[in-house]
This record gives structure tokens, sequence and C-alpha cells, in this order.
């Protein structure tokens, strides 16, 4: 190789080697002045002591405690309607009358005939008392009364039965038959359903049964009524278990003086089972969740220094937006409500001033 080679391929060398060199400078440079990231701003919450009741809880439906669909037990045309669609009604209101006319003229031929059957057995009775008739005429005439007697009442049973009254107070639903309409028996003609009280149908696991006990204070919440109560008592339990689930059917009997709850409607309902009784309690945005089981992360302060440290909890009943807290934490613990997305165990937090504390 040539001197000339040797020395052009030493310059290439000294040339790269300080481009290399003013790089790796500027970069360690550039790293050496970067700050560190700031820690992350969180929001924490103190773990505090409530006064909750033990509860059950379940979902369920809404029933009427009284509520039928109006139909007729005799075929007819309709003559006149007395009620309209949504009409609130009471007991023995008037509602349908179909056209009795036919009805009516028979009722009255049988009631002739029990006026005749009548005179007739008057006048055996009297001749049975002077010896003039036969005791068998006497009977005779007796039993054909007592036919005519039925006879009538057999009618104006049917006529009673062509006027529909409301078996009781409550609202009509739409109705489905019209002026004129001949409809057979059996029709379905309107709902009507009683509001002043509602029934409420649920069910638990069999683990509950011991726990479960007649007049216990039931309350529901309905999505139609956001943030709003309603309270009753459990009117029965079924004695048995439902042989597929091993669930216990349960009904509970709600006032509704301002008729909100209505039939159909889906229900989150809890059962007290047991006075009041002090928890500690956090709010359920303040609890994680993995793999592992439930957990929090718990503030440390040491040295005007906050850092957090992961610890797994165990938790008991959910209140309200809450949840009580049965183990790993004691009453003032400050753990971390927001933010936790970001955190690693020992990681150091600045902790933003919007605190809160539960309420509830």
């Amino acid at each position: 190789m040539s001197k000339k080679t040797i020395l052009l391929a030493v310059l290439i060398l000294l040339l790269f080697g300080g481009l290399f060199g003013t790089k790796f400078l500027q970069i360690n440079s550039a790293m050496s002045s970067r700050k560190a990231p700031p820690p992350p701003a969180v929001t924490t919450v103190t773990v505090i002591e409530k006064q909750w009741a033990k509860t059950l809880s379940a979902v369920g439906n809404i029933n009427p405690v009284l509520g039928v669909i109006l139909s007729n037990e005799v075929a007819g045309t309709i003559f006149k309607l007395h009620f309209e669609s949504g009409q609130t009604v009471k007991q023995g209101d008037l509602l349908i009358e179909f056209n009795t006319a036919t009805d009516r003229a028979k009722l009255d031929g049988f009631i002739a005939a029990q006026k005749l059957a009548q005179l007739k057995f008057n006048r055996q009775a009297k001749l049975l008392k002077s010896k003039t008739t036969s005791r068998s005429s006497h009977d005779e005439a007796r039993a054909v009364l007592d036919l005519a007697k039925a006879a009538t009442q057999a009618q104006q049973s049917i006529l009673d039965k062509l006027l529909i009254r409301a078996p009781f107070d409550g609202v009509i639903g739409i109705r489905q038959v019209s002026l004129g309409q001949y409809i057979d028996k059996g029709f379905q003609i309107a709902p009507l359903v009683s509001f002043s009280e509602t029934i409420a149908d649920f069910a638990f696991s069999e683990r509950h049964f011991a726990s479960l006990k007649v007049d216990q204070t039931v309350l529901i919440k309905v999505q139609a009524y956001p943030g709003e109560t309603f309270e009753g008592k459990i009117q029965a339990i079924n004695p048995g278990l439902h042989e597929e689930t091993r669930t216990i059917a349960v009904r509970a009997i709600v006032n509704n003086p301002e008729h909100k709850l209505r039939a159909g409607m889906f229900a989150d309902i809890e059962v007290i089972v047991s006075e009041p009784a002090p928890v500690l309690v956090l709010p359920e945005t303040a609890v994680t969740y993995n793999t592992y089981g439930e957990n929090v992360f718990v503030v440390n302060t040491k040295e005007g220094l906050a850092t957090v440290e992961l610890r797994g909890i165990k938790s008991g009943m959910h209140h309200d937006g809450f949840v009580e807290i049965t183990q790993g934490l004691s009453l003032n613990d400050t753990v971390i409500n927001e933010g936790h997305v970001k955190l690693k165990n020992g990681m150091p937090i600045t902790i933003s001033p919007t605190n809160q504390t539960p309420t509830k």
C-alpha cells in the first residue's frame, strides 16, 4: 500500500471521528440539560367512618297490587260507553252497557211465569189446609214455583253481566272497544290498575335465606326517577327455593301515593337486614381493580415529599357511590381519588388542592 493511500485513510478516519465526537458531545449535553418531568397531579380523599345498615341488594320488577284486564262474560253489542282511556274510576262505577233489549224481554217473561207459579202455589196451599187437594199436587206447585224463581234469578244474572262495573278504584288504560261494536265473551276491553300501592317482586340466592324476614324495610330505586328512593316492607317470602336457580322469591309492598311507580318498571332493590353500625367508607372512584383484586394508592408523606403506595384492600357494601372498606385501611388514611392511571408504586406525586372527603 502506498504512503498516499495510507495518508488518505488516516485523514478520512480523523474527519469521521471528529464528526461523531462532536455529535456525541451535543447529545450528551442535551440529555444532561433536560429536566425530569414533574410529579403527576392527583386528588386525594380521606377514609372516614359512617353509620351504615347492613343491606342485601337485588333487582326486581314493579307490579300492581290490583291490576286486571277488563273483559265481558257475555257476548253482546256495546250500547253505551261510560269511560275514556286514562280515566280514574271508583269501585262500582258503571263502565259499559251492552244492548239488553232481548234479555230484558226474557226476564219479563220469567217474572210473569214466577207470578203465575206463585198464585198456583198459594191456591194449592189453601186447598191443602181444607184437605181438598192432595199433598202431591201441593208439592208439584212448590217445585214449579222454585223453578220459576231460579229461571228469573238466572236471567237477572245475565242482565247484570251486561253491565260492566269497576271492581276497584284505579286508572283505566287504553280502551280497545268502540260504541256499537259487537264483542264475543272474554274480549280484552281495557286494563284497570290501582296505583295506591305497588308490589316489588325480586329474589335472593340461597345463602341469604336466614337474613330475610317479613316486615323488613325495602328501599327501591327506578331509572325513571334517578336519585329518588321509594320505601316499602317485605310482605311475603316463599317458603321454598326455586329448584333450578336455588333462589328465594320475595315480595314487598310499596306505598305509591304520587303514582310514580308503574307496572313493569325495572327496580334496584336494597333490603335492610340490620341496624346501622359504624363502617369505614371511601368513594368508589378511589378503588382500582386488577387481576389480583381491589387496590388503592395510599399517600405517604415524609420530609415534605408525598409518595404513593399500592395497597390491596377488601370491600363490602356499596351505597350511593361509596364503598365500605373491610380490610386494608384505617380511619383517616389518605388515598388517591383521581389520577390512578399514571401512578406506580413509590412514585412521588403533587396533591391537587381540590381534594374530597366522603359526605354520605
